[in-house]
């Protein structure tokens, strides 16, 4: 019997039933699920799950596609634990340097302060319940603290405990929980005479602790802004706020052991310029690390505090899990980006280390290589409407799941030919809008997205354009208005292709369909195809002046699922209907308090520059001059972080003496 409750919408049908009885008797091992788009792979993968009696991580290629399995997964298993862990930067410029211009770059990031209390969330559940499904971006190859240490450090509280209000604090802050009696953050905790609340990253409700003398008397869980006691506990276990953590004497251990490289590396290098900057730099964090607990960059030296031997690999997500199945979705992007990670990252940091801006041991603070991913597909799904080589050749079994319970077959796939191919596509966006359906554009390039969505806009289309440079945020928020009826039709480049459920898109139009590329073979055609496979009046035209082999075997592939379905079709006497799926935002709570911070955000930026404004000539010169001086100061004492924000105030107010001219 397995830990996990789906709430099943609706009964398995199609080749769902042979698919899920296939994958759970090859349970623990290798498998392939080969199953087309809008044949309820996710489904399958959920009835799988429900067979399990360990916990689930579900691998993901990109945000977009795991807040919406976040959504799914959500809804069909309520009462199990559900959790979300990706990349908690909005923005993320890492620490570089580049020789030939001797230019040092300093790490420069924005952290979004829900997706890191999730993140946390899914490390402590991890921990405390085997009932947990993590839905994971690729990013969770990257180094993370010891688990050992994060479940160590956690402590147990009980009502008639006996513990001083002092000691409680000082336990709290030794596992990074930061007094602030104003701001009640996550991670935070508030003292009011013989009354803590601790705001847990990793609870929706906030928990009062309530002393009386020395001994707990009451603890309960209170809603966060109303201040409404929703129950009463007899005991608690306090996890750490941050999953980076770590013990007094593994500190202590840690700042001996940079010593001892410092002192071995230091020497080895000639210049004496690059001597002393490693000196200066790693003496400074060492001082940081004995009176805070911490430094700028700390992550460098994970390899000290973890006590692990170079090149060996770090801890990451997976070491959370005692055991787990693992299920990669759309593994034939996930594992060549799993392939390439390590590589760029070492590639960035031999720069910083050959001229005395890190260590060596930074090279450890780094992502999995692949080979020590592969220790973890001991029980492993990878699932995919086209699979790589690498999945095909490492699988026990394939299984193919390519009749839709719905009925859908394989849209229609029209050749037009390039000349008036914009008029042949507006005409076709204005007839796909008239049957109320949405239609989709893709095209080589940002810039081509941009122009074409221009231009759409210029002939009264509703468009918007979609591509990397988008955050995720405003990513997610424009294919909800898409399904809306916000906009009728989107351009985009290859952010598209995998995994995106858009059932009211009836129409889409792959432009320069034969220029032979990486986003026209066959495996990316057949992706974007299969966009249109949720509509019963879907089809896709593609635009070339020839047919390559690629669009031929693409073609081939549809036409060939398609008869499947039809057959499918008429034995069991079924007419196709279109996918109803319910208008909703992924994850919107996190949605929304992104888009409300960054109105604030602006708000305040809007507001101070009115206020600067009226500022003087000599103001401006007076502060700039100010400024000046406290970068150079952050910049003696490498307070890198400091001296960037500094640095952005200061052009900012030499643009603003500029126009005072």
């Amino acid at each position: 019997m397995g830990i996990f409750k789906l709430h099943s919408p609706f009964p398995v049908s199609g080749d769902q039933p042979r698919a899920i009885e296939r994958l759970v008797e090859s349970r623990p091992g290798k498998s392939t699920l080969l199953g087309v788009t809008g044949s309820g792979k996710t489904f399958t993968m959920a009835h799988v799950i429900a067979k399990q009696d360990k916990p689930v991580l579900i691998l993901s290629p990109n945000k977009t596609l795991a807040a919406q399995l976040y959504e799914e997964f959500s809804l069909f298993f309520p009462e199990n634990k559900v959790c979300y862990f990706v990349s908690y930067y909005d923005y993320y410029q890492p620490e570089s340097y580049l020789p030939a211009q001797d230019i040092y770059i300093p790490k420069e990031t924005k952290i979004n302060s829900e997706v890191e209390r999730l993140r946390i969330e899914a490390a402590a559940s991890m921990i405390n319940r085997r009932d947990t499904i993590v839905i994971a971006s690729v990013s969770c190859i990257y180094s993370l603290g010891n688990p050992a240490d994060y479940k160590n450090l956690a402590f147990s509280l009980s009502v008639g405990q006996e513990i001083s209000r002092g000691e409680l604090i000082k336990r709290l802050i030794f596992i990074q929980y930061v007094r602030n009696d104003m701001e009640k953050a996550s991670g935070t905790f508030q003292v009011q005479g013989e009354v803590i609340e601790v705001n847990l990253p990793y609870q929706k409700e906030k928990l009062r602790i309530e002393m009386y003398g020395s001994f707990i008397e009451r603890l309960s869980w209170v809603t966060k802004h109303e201040n409404r006691v929703l129950s009463e506990l007899d005991n608690t276990l306090i996890f750490p706020a941050k999953y980076f953590v770590t013990t007094q004497e593994k500190k202590e251990a840690a700042i001996a052991s940079i010593k001892a490289e410092l002192e071995e590396y230091a020497p080895t290098l000639k210049n004496p310029l690059y001597r002393e900057r490693i000196n200066a730099r790693v003496t400074h964090d060492v001082e940081l690390l004995k009176e805070r607990g911490f430094c700028p960059g700390i992550e460098n030296y994970s390899v000290h505090f973890d006590g692990r031997s170079a090149g060996q690999a770090p801890f990451c997500l997976f070491d959370f899990f005692p055991e787990f199945l693992l299920m990669i979705d759309e593994s034939h992007v996930a594992i060549p980006q799993l392939r390439g990670m390590y590589a760029g990252d070492r590639a960035r940091k031999s720069s910083l280390i050959e001229y005395g801006f890190r260590l060596p041991s930074a090279y450890d603070n780094r992502p999995l290589q692949f080979s020590e991913i592969e220790k973890y597909f001991n029980d492993v799904i990878f699932v995919s409407a086209t699979p790589g080589d690498y999945e095909m050749q490492k699988s026990d079994i394939i299984v193919e799941q390519v009749i839709r319970p719905t009925g859908l077959v394989d849209p229609v796939v029209e050749v037009h030919k390039r000349e008036c191919q914009i008029s042949d596509l507006i005409k076709e966006i204005r007839a796909t809008q008239e049957k109320g359906f949405r239609s989709l554009v893709t095209v080589l390039t940002k810039k081509l997205a941009e122009e074409l969505a221009h231009f759409l806009e210029e002939e009264q289309i509703k468009v918007c354009y979609l591509h990397s440079d988008i955050k995720t945020p405003e990513r997610t928020e424009l294919l909800h208005k898409l399904r809306q009826g916000v906009f009728d039709c989107l351009v985009g480049v290859n952010l598209l292709r995998e995994g995106l459920d858009l059932p009211e898109v009836a129409l889409v139009a792959i432009m320069d369909a034969d220029v032979e590329s990486f986003l026209r073979d066959k495996r990316s055609l057949i992706q974007t195809i299969g966009r249109a496979a949720r509509n019963s009046e879907s089809k896709v035209i593609l635009y070339a002046d020839k047919i390559t082999k690629s669009m031929q075997n693409a073609m081939d592939e549809t036409a060939r699922r398609r008869l499947l379905q039809q057959a499918y079709n008429k034995k069991h006497n079924i007419t196709p209907i279109t996918v109803q799926r319910e208008v909703t935002k992924s994850i919107s709570p996190i949605q929304k308090a992104i888009i409300e911070a960054r109105k604030s955000k602006n708000k305040k930026a809007a507001e101070a520059q009115k206020g600067e404004a009226a500022l003087s000539t000599v103001d401006i010169q007076k502060q700039i001059l100010e400024l000046e001086a406290k970068m150079q100061e952050c910049a003696e004492q490498f307070k890198f972080d400091e001296a960037i924000a500094l640095r952005e105030q200061w052009m900012y107010l030499k643009d603003l003496l500029k126009d005072t001219f």
